[in-house]
């Protein structure tokens, strides 16, 4: 049987689960009685003077009051006048206004980018004033600080860097990890984001500039679940490239060297994890953008013993989950449905493989949960890469890949064969949903589009899902216009909604994984779990399932707006909780052991109030002590 049966909880069922999570997403506001918030206790400082001023953990800018700057001997290094950080985000806002024409570096550089340029500066000399205003304006600068600006971020990273962010291992460090990562200053680390560059985004091996990836990421932690922004970590481990271009450019900033493979990278990757779970035993580390041949190998290897996980397996396919069964209830069919919908798969890599796994599972669920079940629900896919239709007959099949090859036999009845070309498949299936996480551009052409028009379904689904932007398999004004008018889209990058006519809206809904791993990373944080389970991923992706109401989905609208993203990260989080105390797996976080984490997760509005932001865009009073 799959380990995915052992890790699975038997005595509460899928529909049960669903049932509970289905509450008004607007009614959590009862005040806060727990204690994981940071409080606004003082700050303790060992630095003061111009010291404080260039440390933007600390540094307030005009907004020290008068008497922190007679504390901390700041009167006459900054003007008179006090401003309150409102005032502060203000004069902000209208700088960036200013110069988002006049920071471009001419017409090769966008204006996505300069306003990328703008907000790292504010980051580089003021965090908490960075976190206000990320935090006011998510729906406008997570495209920024995130996909789909974050990929041309990590292309010109080399020529973009200006202060060090987080900390780099390298190929050259083997041995030094242990000591390297007592370097870092913070004495509490609760996440880290670490990628090697080989995969980023649709964009391929961008080697050390990869970690734009991470920072970006840890960012939507601080402003999405309020995680401290002095306890998170982007990590970048470098292991060399196989870009050629970077190799022979004398500005790249990483090792100018082909790639580690085998034995050599897994000892790398070994000896980074034993350093960093050493030093900060209840760490949660989020592996990201590791090409697919070592995402799959290394979830594998650490996930049953480390508090990890790898967000392009498990978080998109958590998330196109959640679109999935959200298209059910779009389609005007109970969620229990969903094993009956035919779905062709565009990509075979560990997004793509990652989804149709968790897919699959998700079907056995409904169906039983049993082995004859999970057998059984493969047969709802049908597993398109780049040599075409994956069956039986396919020499040297990704091992990953394997349990969704076709037989041969059969698809010879649907008038298929080996390879047959994406077109073919869905000219002969005739799916509910085509789901495209492929990372090529346009692969959804207008003779695929076409053949979808013969779907069974009254409202197929059509998911473009590879980033960035320039990677989607297809537009929505694409979709609309050829497929018709009644389809259900989403995609991995924003676009905008396309008009119909008539005052008819088609909604494009934006399925980011922003919508989940925060609320993973705050609810596994929260409830102390030894690891993340199967169970606590289900349990997120149903959540967010379920997060809109029946007429909002009738409309098409399968995914909430991104300006709700701390409402829809607290009811995650409060999902992922209560799961892995049902899963005995919590162990309870500060003063709340797990004996009590057990009392308030039989209340669901208690659960709320526990998960509430822990972290909030304040100053801190600071006090200077002596060392």
């Amino acid at each position: 049987m799959p380990n995915f049966y052992s890790q699975t909880r038997a005595a509460t069922s899928l529909m049960r689960r669903l049932k509970r999570s289905l509450i008004n997403p607007n009614a959590l506001a009862r005040p806060r009685c727990f204690t994981t918030t940071e409080g606004h206790r003082p700050t303790l400082v060992h630095k003061r003077s111009l010291d404080i001023l260039h440390d933007p953990w600390f540094n307030k800018g005009t907004a020290f009051s008068m008497t922190e700057r007679d504390r901390m001997d700041l009167r006459g290094l900054l003007p008179p006048n006090v401003m309150s950080s409102e005032q502060q985000i203000e004069r902000f806002m209208v700088d960036l206004k200013r110069l988002e024409v006049q920071a471009r570096d001419g017409p090769s550089d966008p204006n996505a980018l300069a306003k990328w340029r703008i907000l790292n500066r504010l980051h580089d000399r003021n965090e908490t004033m960075y976190y206000k205003v990320l935090i006011a304006n998510i729906e406008e600068y997570a495209p920024i600080v995130y996909t789909p600006t974050v990929g041309l971020v990590c292309q010109n990273y080399s020529g973009l860097f200006r202060r060090p962010r987080g900390m780099y291992f390298s190929a050259e460090d083997r041995g030094e990890m242990m000591s390297m990562v007592y370097n870092w200053p913070a004495d509490q680390v609760d996440m880290i984001v670490v990628t090697d560059g080989s995969r980023i985004l649709g964009l391929g091996d961008l080697g050390v500039q990869g970690i734009g990836i991470a920072i970006g990421k840890l960012d939507l932690y601080v402003a999405a679940a309020g995680i401290n922004p002095q306890r998170v970590l982007p990590v970048m481990i470098d292991v060399g490239t196989n870009n050629e271009k970077l190799i022979k450019d004398p500005l790249y900033l990483g090792l100018q060297q082909h790639r580690l493979e085998g034995d050599e990278y897994v000892a790398v990757i070994d000896e980074f994890m034993e350093a960093v779970f050493t030093r900060w035993p209840n760490v949660i580390v989020q592996f990201e953008d590791f090409q697919s041949k070592w995402a799959f190998k290394l979830l594998q290897r650490y996930r049953n013993t480390h508090r990890m996980f790898n967000d392009d397996v498990q978080g998109t396919a958590g998330v196109a989950i959640a679109g999935l069964l959200g298209a059910v209830r779009a389609q005007g069919r109970p969620m229990i449905d969903f094993p009956k919908q035919k779905i062709v798969v565009a990509g075979a890599g560990s997004a793509g493989i990652g989804v149709v796994n968790a897919a699959r599972k998700t079907m056995a669920r409904m169906l039983g949960n049993n082995e004859i079940a999970f057998d059984s629900a493969k047969s709802q896919f049908w597993v398109v890469d780049a040599n075409g239709l994956i069956t039986d007959e396919r020499e040297n099949i990704d091992p990953d890949a394997l349990p969704f090859a076709r037989r041969i036999n059969e698809v010879g009845r649907q008038g298929l064969r080996e390879g047959a070309s994406l077109v073919e498949v869905v000219r002969q299936v005739q799916p509910d949903v085509l789901l495209g996480l492929s990372g090529v551009g346009g692969l959804f052409s207008k003779e695929v589009l076409e053949a979808l028009k013969g779907s069974t379904s009254t409202k197929p689904a059509i998911f473009a899902m590879s980033n960035p932007t320039k990677n989607a398999e297809c537009t929505p004004d694409q979709a609309f216009k050829i497929v018709g008018d009644n389809i259900i889209f989403a995609s991995g990058s924003p676009f905008r909604d396309v008009d119909l006519g008539n005052g008819r809206i088609g909604r494009c809904n934006q399925g980011n994984n922003m919508y989940l791993f925060p609320g993973i990373g705050l609810g596994t944080l929260l409830s102390g779990s030894r690891l993340i389970s199967d169970g606590m991923l289900q349990a997120a992706a149903e959540r967010l399932a379920a997060y809109m109401t029946e007429e909002e989905v009738l409309k098409g609208m399968i995914f909430p707006p991104i300006s709700k993203i701390r409402e829809i990260t607290k009811e995650v989080a409060a999902a992922v909780v209560r799961e892995a105390v049902e899963e005995d797996l919590a162990e309870g976080y500060r003063d709340i052991d797990a004996r009590e984490l057990q009392k308030i997760c039989q209340d669901e509005e208690e659960v709320l109030e526990y998960v509430q932001n822990m972290w909030s865009a304040e100053y801190p009073t600071l006090v200077y002590k002596n060392d």
